[in-house]
């Protein structure tokens, strides 16, 4: 048994039995290291993904590469059936095919989804993946999930084209992304974030032809689609 592999998993557990967020020392006491050795393992942790840091807070929290790993076992159903009232919402509001897409390791993946009824629109791509880098969902979460940021950028340096890091900046400011046919020739599309808890955990899409998805339109599509998202992030009243 390789020692600090045992050593990582028991961290992770102790931040995942402390609620999903500790302190080092709390993490430290409870696998029975010292603060400096358990620092360096929580180092490299978090630059896997794995934990993360946030501004103003000392603790360390379960990061979207683990929270990933546990939404693909088996959060999947429930996050559709959770989000599928804003997804129909959003149709029948743009009568645009509207789309629901999770992080999935270094893709995106179309989870749930809406056609357009009207005769000239974009298809339904439930169930399909995409490369992260391209797409305006992918870039989307780019944007707001910085450890996947920055782990797109170690590992697929070589095939993200130039200019995608100030998109992606700009992307978080304006808090939406667009794709004007960079993805595909004729096509428009809208992103924004689903936020559950503060955290960016899926992504609501729009796409449909650029002849009916004017800027203008876009930018209305956007507005529309960030007021449910932002609806659908309210906590569940019993």
């Amino acid at each position: 048994m390789i020692q600090s592999v045992t050593r990582a998993l028991e961290m992770l557990d102790t931040i995942a039995h402390a609620g999903g967020a500790a302190s080092l020392g709390e993490i430290a006491e409870g696998v029975g290291l010292k603060t400096t050795t358990a620092h360096n393992i929580l180092r490299t942790l978090q630059n896997a993904g794995y934990i993360r840091r946030r501004p103003g807070d000392m603790r360390y929290h379960l990061g979207d590469r683990i929270l990933n790993l546990a939404r693909v076992v088996g959060d999947d159903d429930a996050l559709r059936r959770r989000l599928r009232p804003a997804l129909e919402e959003m149709a029948t509001r743009t009568s645009e095919t509207v789309f629901l897409a999770v992080p999935s390791g270094d893709e995106v993946y179309f989870l749930d989804a809406i056609e357009s009824p009207r005769t000239l629109r974009a298809s339904s791509q439930r169930g399909e993946r995409q490369p992260m880098a391209g797409s305006a969902i992918g870039l989307l979460f780019l944007a707001f999930l910085p450890a996947l940021r920055r782990r797109m950028f170690e590992v697929h340096a070589p095939r993200i084209g130039p200019g995608i890091a100030a998109e992606i900046d700009a992307i978080a400011a304006q808090g939406h992304a667009l794709d004007r046919e960079n993805w595909c020739p004729g096509l428009n599309c809208v992103a924004v974030p689903w936020h559950d808890d503060g955290e960016v955990r899926a992504g609501f899409g729009l796409a449909g032809p650029s002849s009916r998805l004017t800027a203008t339109r876009l930018d209305e599509m956007a507005q529309i689609m960030r007021e449910l998202a932002s609806d659908a992030s309210a906590p569940c009243r019993g």
